[in-house]
């Protein structure tokens, strides 16, 4: 039996994903392509404008900085910020 290439492979892998998982890898792809990556248009954001108290945003915005850190998909790397 011929062995699978990497496309195949990575075709074979991608059903296992979940659609977030699935958008991850097209973006970089995008982004190792240098094409713009897609993301949701802003009128369809505005279903959530004052959806949440500027406190609990507050909250959020600081629980994300503290222990998600930040992830480059342009360089394939995740990097904690300290």
């Amino acid at each position: 039996m011929e062995n699978p290439t990497t496309i195949q492979e990575i075709m074979e892998r991608l059903d296992k994903l979940t659609p977030w998982q699935q958008k991850q890898i097209l973006n970089s792809v995008l982004s190792f392509l240098g094409e713009p990556i897609r993301g949701t248009p802003g009128k369809e954001l505005l279903k959530f404008v004052g959806l949440f108290p500027p406190e609990d945003l507050e909250q959020i915005k600081q629980a994300i900085e503290a222990d998600c850190g930040m992830a480059s998909l342009s360089q394939g790397q995740h990097t904690k910020k300290h």
